[in-house]
């Protein structure tokens, strides 16, 4: 294998790599959407919420925090007045703890 073949699949492995440690990758069936991380990490990185009900998907900090509340408001699996009384339970419980 040539020194450039080989330059080129290294690329495109930490490219690769990278994009999965900057996104969740989020399926609403068979549909995927993608989700910024705040952190790079592997956490979460596939997450299915088909068969999920909001309650257990905004019960998980990584997601929550990147933002899935707009992303199930946006697919209409959950409404604004949802949302929001999601994020000011979690944000309560945040508060409470320290």
């Amino acid at each position: 294998m040539s020194f450039k073949k080989k330059i080129f699949y290294w690329a495109l492995a930490v490219g690769v790599a990278y994009f999965l440690l900057s996104y969740h990758i989020i399926f609403f069936g068979k549909r995927p959407r993608l989700l910024k991380k705040s952190q790079l990490t592997l956490n979460y990185t596939f997450f299915s919420v088909q068969s999920k009900p909001n309650k257990k998907i905004m019960a998980i900090d990584d997601l929550r925090e990147d933002g899935i509340a707009d992303l199930l408001v946006d697919e209409g699996r959950m409404s604004e007045e949802e949302r929001d009384l999601f994020l000011e339970h979690y944000d309560l419980d945040t508060e409470e703890s320290y």
